[in-house]
């Protein structure tokens, strides 16, 4: 489980996080909402130890992780596996050698055993055909992917955090990537792994999520499912959704 105790964290003067507090099973899929600036990408760089709040807690599987040290951290963040908003490719390595480094960072696989598992995973992610291209080579979308692809290398973890996977692409691409977050927490739960999608494409998100965190001012106003979320009273929240009316209406 994860779990948010009255988490702050400012930025010097600017305040970013105000006493958030939630719980969440590592097989749920949630996304997070708000505009630019809310804390959203925040949260899960908290949820990694890579910033630690002004005060609060946060609990990973039990264990309070604002005061490990860094090679405790190791075995926390483990658990997890992060796509960034931009892919964060080695632009000086091609798609094989990306896969690979995570490989060869956390796994002690002979060359062939790593060019098996990259090819592997390519094709499961229906990029084989990329292997040795170069990230400049590769559309908005097949960088997505192979991130994801490096993202899952090394480790099984027990979650995916997205920040903003859609962000950028076009709506064909951005529908692709929907249905590859969804089909890689296939299954049911708690066996499946969940996710966290941080984006403010709410459209997106309905695609894929079954939670709805909505974050403004720093702090949580909104915690629940989509048909709660259509229903909410908060005009502001209701104008931030807006195109989820739109939608309906001209489905």
């Amino acid at each position: 489980m994860i779990e948010f105790q009255n988490v702050t964290l400012s930025y010097g003067n600017n305040g970013v996080l105000t006493r958030v507090s939630f719980k969440a099973q590592f097989h749920e899929r949630i996304a997070i909402l708000g505009g630019s600036g809310e804390g959203k990408t925040t949260i899960l760089r908290l949820m990694l130890g890579l910033v630690r709040p002004d005060e609060g807690k946060i609990l990973i599987g039990g264990r309070d992780i604002t005061e490990l040290s860094e090679s405790e951290l190791k075995d926390i963040r483990m658990k997890f596996s992060i796509v960034f908003q931009e892919g964060a490719l080695f632009d000086s390595m091609n798609v094989k050698e990306n896969v690979a480094f995570c490989f060869r960072e956390y796994a002690n696989y002979s060359e062939d055993q790593i060019e098996e598992r990259v090819r592997e995973l390519l094709r499961t992610l229906g990029i084989e055909n990329a292997v040795y291209l170069m990230p400049e080579e590769l559309s908005g979308g097949m960088q997505r992917r192979v991130a994801i692809a490096r993202s899952l290398a090394g480790c099984k973890p027990n979650m995916m955090l997205y920040d903003e996977p859609t962000s950028g692409l076009d709506p064909l691409t951005a529908e692709n990537i929907c249905k590859l977050i969804k089909e890689l927490s296939k299954g049911g739960p708690p066996d499946r792994m969940g996710f966290i999608i941080v984006t403010h494409k709410v459209t997106d998100a309905a695609k894929v999520a079954e939670r709805f965190l909505y974050i403004r001012n720093g702090s949580i106003i909104f915690d629940g499912n989509i048909t709660e979320l259509k229903k909410t009273n908060d005009a502001e929240l209701r104008n931030f959704i807006n195109e989820l009316y739109v939608a309906e209406q001209c489905s």
